[in-house]
């Protein structure tokens, strides 16, 4: 199996970061390139509407600022010692933005963490990761939240 491209999907939250274990492991066994993304969620897209409105693109531009500030924090630890990294923030629904990247890019594996939400709580806020897998290019690697497993 040849692995050159690896994309680790964060929404910084606790479900995200044990994610980031694998993907790092994955980049130095296979000496692959990691890219590590965030998708600001593109209300517009969601609404159906734009309203152009300077305070929605510098709400944007702090948001992007925002987002590679955080990525630095969660992941600075983890990529120490890795040379072939690339930090990304993307604008758009985030499944859609994960596939798309993954398919531009010709990503081999996709890490992405899950919470396993169930019932009434997956109904409303979805999973990313659930359609990540339904819909990615390439090898998806869901990772759990540790205390959610199952024995």
């Amino acid at each position: 199996m040849k692995v050159e491209r690896i994309l680790y999907a964060t929404d910084f939250s606790e479900g995200a970061a044990p994610a980031l274990t694998y993907a790092v492991d994955l980049a130095k066994h296979y000496n692959a390139k990691l890219y590590v993304i965030h998708v600001l969620y593109d209300l517009s897209q969601v609404m159906g509407i734009h309203v152009p409105h300077i305070s929605h693109d510098e709400l944007y531009k702090e948001l992007n600022q925002w987002a590679m500030k955080e990525m630095d924090k969660c992941c600075m630890e983890a990529l120490r010692g890795l040379s072939n990294v690339e930090k990304i923030v993307l604008k758009g629904i985030p499944y859609e933005e994960i596939i798309k990247f993954a398919t531009n890019e010709k990503v081999d594996i996709i890490a992405i963490g899950t919470y396993g939400r169930t019932g009434l709580e997956r109904l409303i806020y979805g999973s990313t990761a659930e359609r990540v897998v339904r819909r990615a290019p390439c090898a998806v690697i869901t990772v759990r939240v540790p205390e959610h497993r199952r024995d």
